[in-house]
């Protein structure tokens, strides 16, 4: 979707300003969120895509000025409240105020985080086609704008670019964010110059690559 995440390539925002030295938390409450995420991922009930949607569909005049994880907070309070694992009362509370519905719960025991830390959650899956495209392939970027989830930048849709690299197949976010199932596509590697995103006042001698599924490319 065109959220107020999307803001690659676009002007106004200022230049990226890394922090030195920069600690892994800013605050005590954001390793408990980041916490709370992964635990209640284990769940089962929405994929890290849905959770990544949440985030995206957050409007904007929060999502700008709230911090990092703030912004992943209330977006498991949302999932939270359309699981009806919480209610509305509740996170205004800060507390428990119902008993729960029964439902069967996975449990993210401690013993299992690390491992399942190193392990990550990988997305590539076994192909079941073969690619459209190839490496030196010309190819578009459609030009979409979904009100649902999508890995494809704005600032890219309607550019041509060249594929440097064939990454594999992997789950679909598009697909897989709103329970539409994994839906495995090709992914690609594509390079734009940059006068192609931006027009003739860019460097000649910049360019940027993305990766970017078999559907988004004609």
């Amino acid at each position: 979707m065109n959220g107020a995440q999307d803001v690659g390539g676009m002007t106004s925002f200022g230049p990226v300003q890394p922090e030195p030295n920069e600690p892994v938390f800013h605050a005590a409450f954001e390793p408990r969120v980041l916490a709370n995420v992964l635990a209640t991922g284990v769940l089962g009930l929405w994929s890290g895509d849905a959770s990544r949607f949440a985030r995206e569909s957050l409007p904007p005049p929060f999502y700008y000025t709230r911090s990092y994880y703030e912004i992943w907070l209330a977006a498991l309070e949302k999932l939270l409240a359309e699981k009806h694992l919480v209610s509305q009362d509740e996170i205004a509370a800060g507390k428990k105020l119902h008993d729960m519905q029964d439902m069967p719960l996975k449990v993210f025991r401690g013993d299992k985080v690390a491992p399942a830390l190193a392990l990550g959650w990988p997305s590539e899956r076994p192909a079941t086609n073969q690619p459209r495209f190839a490496v030196g392939h010309r190819v578009r970027m459609k030009d979409i704008n979904p009100p649902t989830h999508t890995r494809l930048p704005r600032y890219t849709r309607g550019k041509s670019g060249t594929i440097e690299k064939v990454r594999g197949c992997f789950v679909f976010p598009d697909s897989n964010a709103h329970g539409a199932g994994e839906d495995p596509q090709w992914c690609y590697n594509v390079r734009f110059s940059a006068r192609e995103l931006w027009g003739d006042d860019a460097d000649p001698k910049i360019s940027v690559s993305i990766d970017a599924f078999e559907p988004y490319l004609e």
